[in-house]
């Protein structure tokens, strides 16, 4: 084992999880871990000085290359003998390289083996970014941590690219090693492989042989879910070695930080805390907040009743959203310094759970707090100027049509969340084939069955889904007039996506119909055949589910688990379990997760791996036991078996949040003992934090 320049050691690991709290030295000063990193892109972290961050608890900042050899350029840095006097900061830095910056300027810079050719956007002269410049700009900047040089790519590439890539960034870190020398400062590698796990494992595997006092987890939060972030996060972690800290970029919120510190990560960087105060966004002890809203201009409480920072005792509620709505720095800088101050204290009591070997009830019930908010009556996104008329025709309430850089589909994306519905594929063709094809809908329609065939639309959205179950409903009507009837039920709580889509109908190819404008007038539209009826029931699922017709079919298509966290819980699988009691029913969904896959076993169904669509390798489809007896074999996906298992075990994810310690051992129990894995002859499991 090779000595590292920042003597990392680990002062204790958490029972149950694999968080751990450490230290190391750096050149100027202690660093404990885990711990945030707020970002000094331009040496100055937005609207913030070096004595508000130190008061907030900052003590390492982040700064970035690719700006600072730009602007202000290495001749300053020189003449000032680094950052530190530059800025006036006495506290540890950390400089990226620039190889995200360079990631996002696809149309203006040229990448090869020597490096990065780009054009300055502050006078357009043509820069070469190569590994040894950036080193060269670190080591004249004086950094305490400097980063490789790294490609960057999105995470959804496609293998070859994502292997290329990873080569490359290889390479260059070599090169970086080369062009530190003999400087004192420390050195990170980067581990790149997209979301491939092979190519996660190659890549650190051949970093932990080259003498890097650190390695960072790169190449995520550019394009993957959150549960792909997290399974990803959780798998490269445990590839790293142990006696190295490890850094996982620009990640995240309060509760991306927790669950990755929960999967062994040790120190975070991000822009949200300065971005989100911006937007007049804050997290609190008792939620996300959002200070546009209306609710809060005659609020006189405090920003937060349990926190000590200088905003929270000195300004209202009140005061605050004014400054917010009327756009004024000083409300981005108190708004800023306050979720600085949630950050740091955040990642201090993280910490002294781990130490006291507490951190496992600490993460179950922080996990919940932090993903709370005040989002039950949404609130826009301000824009700085009032947007223009073709603008506002792409948004209605909480949404707006997203069509992506190659114009190949339309979506709807969530503004409140940034989430896009379909995020890569075509909805229409994601529909086909996850829904319809999977669940073989149109043999299923010429069955010469008199009883209906009960869908259940579980997340209308934009209508995709039933849109192609329609389709596919009078595609084989024309060929066969005696068709089994259809009952589609829709259930929906915000019919924004749909009305947005239903203006663009241009843009959507599947809303060319009359039946979603029937349905968004009076709820239901009946085919001139008779044969299929459709109704929507409007509001919450969970309202709706227990006393809805029996489903045969279920497409399981809530937004997300971000936006629809309840409908994902064990409970609600159950209840739809129950629903389909002795039916021959099966259940399609875009997850793969862990979590929901458990859940379903638990709650009785038999399940199996879905098809491949988009960046998922695999979907999930659920089945009841009456659905198996009376279906070949080869009319069905595959079921998991003992490797999906062995996956389980290890995970650190295995139990769904809403299951309590003291239910952990009954759960595991019911995963272990389902029907579908009797043949494997399981060994017992113990079950860690089971009462």
């Amino acid at each position: 084992m090779q000595m590292s320049r920042l003597n990392f050691q680990i002062e204790n690991e958490a029972q149950g999880s694999r968080a751990r709290a450490g230290s190391f030295i750096t050149l100027h000063g202690p660093v404990q871990t885990p711990i945030f990193m707020p970002v000094g892109t331009q040496a100055t972290v937005k609207t913030q000085t070096v004595d508000s961050l130190r008061t907030a608890g900052s003590n390492v900042l982040l700064a970035n290359t690719y700006h600072l050899m730009l602007r202000p350029g290495i001749e300053v840095f020189e003449r000032f003998g680094g950052i530190h006097r530059f800025m006036n900061w006495d506290r540890p830095v950390l400089t990226d390289s620039g190889g995200f910056q360079i990631f996002s300027l696809p149309h203006s810079r040229e990448m090869n083996e020597e490096g990065a050719r780009f054009a300055s956007y502050v006078d357009g002269k043509t820069h070469l970014l190569s590994p040894e410049v950036s080193i060269r700009m670190q080591r004249a900047i004086g950094s305490d941590i400097m980063m490789v040089l790294d490609q960057c790519i999105p995470s959804t590439s496609e293998y070859a690219m994502a292997k290329a890539a990873m080569d490359l960034t290889h390479r260059w870190a070599k090169r970086s090693l080369d062009a530190r020398g003999d400087s004192p400062q420390a050195m990170f590698g980067i581990v790149q492989g997209a979301c491939y796990l092979d190519l996660r494992a190659q890549s650190a595997e051949t970093l932990a042989n080259l003498p890097f006092d650190g390695l960072a987890i790169g190449g995520l939060a550019v394009g993957e879910t959150k549960a792909e972030r997290e399974d990803f996060t959780e798998a490269t972690a445990a590839l790293l070695p142990r006696h190295l800290p490890r850094y996982l970029m620009g990640v995240g919120t309060p509760i991306d930080i927790l669950e990755a510190v929960h999967r062994g990560v040790d120190m975070f960087d991000c822009i949200l805390p300065s971005q989100f105060a911006q937007r007049g966004v804050v997290f609190t002890s008792v939620g996300k907040l959002q200070l546009r809203r209306s609710v809060y201009k005659l609020a006189e409480d405090a920003l937060d009743p349990a926190c000590v920072c200088s905003t929270c005792q000195n300004y209202s509620r009140a005061y605050l959203h004014h400054l917010t709505k009327t756009s004024e720095t000083l409300g981005w800088h108190l708004l800023t310094s306050h979720n600085l101050h949630f950050y740091h204290k955040l990642l201090r009591e993280i910490r002294a759970s781990i130490l006291d070997d507490s951190f496992a009830r600490y993460y179950r019930q922080k996990r919940e707090a932090l993903v709370r908010s005040d989002e039950d009556h949404p609130v826009i996104p301000p824009r700085r100027n009032r947007p223009s008329r073709s603008e506002r025709w792409q948004q209605i309430g909480d949404y707006e049509l997203h069509t992506p850089e190659d114009g190949s589909h339309s979506n709807i994306r969530q503004i409140s969340s940034g989430e896009i519905m379909h995020s890569v594929s075509d909805p229409a063709a994601e529909a086909k084939l996850l829904y319809i094809d999977q669940s073989r809908f149109a043999e299923r329609l010429s069955q010469n069955r008199a009883d209906p065939l009960v869908l259940w639309d579980v997340g209308l959205g934009a209508a995709s889904n039933a849109m192609a179950a329609i389709a596919c409903f009078e595609k084989e009507l024309s060929k066969n007039p005696k068709l089994r009837p259809l009952q589609l039920i829709s259930f929906e709580k915000d019919m924004n996506p749909l009305l947005l889509a239903s203006k663009h109908a241009f843009r959507f190819q599947h809303l060319r119909h009359p039946a979603p404008y029937a349905l968004l007038e009076r709820s239901s539209w009946t085919h001139p055949s008779g044969l299929l009826s459709w109704a929507l029931l409007k509001g919450d699922f969970l309202d709706f589910y227990r006393s809805a017709t029996a489903p045969d079919i279920i497409f399981y298509d809530p937004f997300s688990f971000k936006t629809d966290s309840a409908l994902w819980k064990p409970e609600v699988f159950a209840t739809l379990h129950e629903r389909c009691s002795g039916k021959a029913a099966d259940l399609y969904t875009y997850s793969s997760s862990t979590a929901v896959r458990a859940a379903l076993l638990a709650a009785g169904f038999y399940v199996g791996r879905g098809v491949m669509t988009g960046p998922k390798a695999e979907t999930t489809v659920a089945y009841t036991q009456a659905f198996l007896s009376e279906t070949a074999e080869v009319s069905r996906a595959p079921l998991l078996g003992a490797e999906w298992i062995e996956r389980w075990k290890r995970s650190q994810a295995k139990f769904p949040a809403s299951v309590l310690p003291e239910q952990y051992g009954t759960f595991a129990k019911s995963i272990l003992g389902h029907p579908q894995f009797a043949s494997l002859k399981l060994l017992p499991f113990i079950v860690e934090g089971a009462v």
